[in-house]
C-alpha cells in the first residue's frame, strides 16, 4: 500500500525535492522511503536529499504530540474510532516500559532505529498517549530522525550492498523479537 501512495505523490507531483519532501513526511514510510526515493531514484545530492526528509519528516511531530488525545477522544465517540484509538493504547502500552525506563533516551532510541513500526510518527503517538513531555518529546524524536537519517542515508549511499545489509540486519532484529516474545511466553 505504502508503494502505491508513494507512485500517487510522484505521479501527481513532478517536482523531485517536493515528492521526497511529501513522502517524508507519510506515516509508516517517512523518512525510511523518502531517503532511497532522493538518492536511488532521483540521483539527488544526499545532503539535499537528508536535510528535505528530517524537515518533511519532523512536521507532523508537533500536531501529533498536541492534537492526537482531543482528536481521538473526539473520534473514539464512534465505533471505528474507538477500535483504531484502542489499538494505538495498545501499541504505547507495548513500547511502555521501553520508554519510560529511558525516558528521553528511550523515546530518542525509538525512533532512531529504521525498522518497520518506528520513526517520528509512532514515537510520537506514544509520547502523546504516555503524556510525556511534549518539548523533550520533540527534541527527543528530533534528535532520533536525525540519526534516522543518516542511518538511512548510508544505506542508500551504499546501493544494493546497504539494502542487502539492511535486510541481514531486519531479519536478525525480527528474529530477536520473535525469540524474545517466545521466552516470554514460556
Amino acid at each position: 500500500m505504502s508503494e502505491k501512495i508513494i507512485e500517487l505523490v510522484q505521479h501527481s507531483i513532478h517536482n523531485k525535492e517536493l515528492v521526497t519532501f511529501i513522502v517524508s513526511m507519510l506515516p509508516i514510510v517517512e523518512l525510511r522511503a523518502a531517503i532511497p526515493l532522493g538518492i536511488l531514484y532521483y540521483k539527488m545530492n544526499f545532503v539535499k536529499v537528508y536535510i528535505i526528509s528530517v524537515l518533511g519528516n519532523l512536521i507532523p511531530v508537533y500536531p501529533i504530540l498536541y492534537l492526537l488525545i482531543p482528536v481521538m477522544s473526539f473520534f473514539s465517540k464512534t465505533q471505528p474510532g474507538r477500535k483504531f484509538y484502542e489499538k494505538l493504547e495498545r501499541r504505547a502500552e507495548k513500547n511502555r516500559e521501553k520508554i519510560l525506563r529511558y525516558e528521553m533516551l528511550g523515546l530518542m532510541l525509538f525512533v532512531a532505529i529504521p525498522l518497520p513500526g518506528t520513526g517520528a510518527w509512532t514515537g510520537a503517538m506514544i509520547a502523546a498517549l504516555l503524556k510525556l513531555n511534549p518539548h523533550k518529546s520533540f527534541l527527543s524524536i528530533s534528535i532520533g530522525v536525525f540519526i534516522a537519517g543518516v542511518i538511512v542515508t548510508a544505506f542508500s549511499l551504499l546501493g544494493i550492498w546497504g539494502a542487502i545489509i539492511a535486510g541481514i540486519i531486519l531479519v536478525i532484529s525480527s528474529v530477536k523479537a520473535l525469540q524474545s516474545k517466545i521466552l516470554k511466553e514460556v
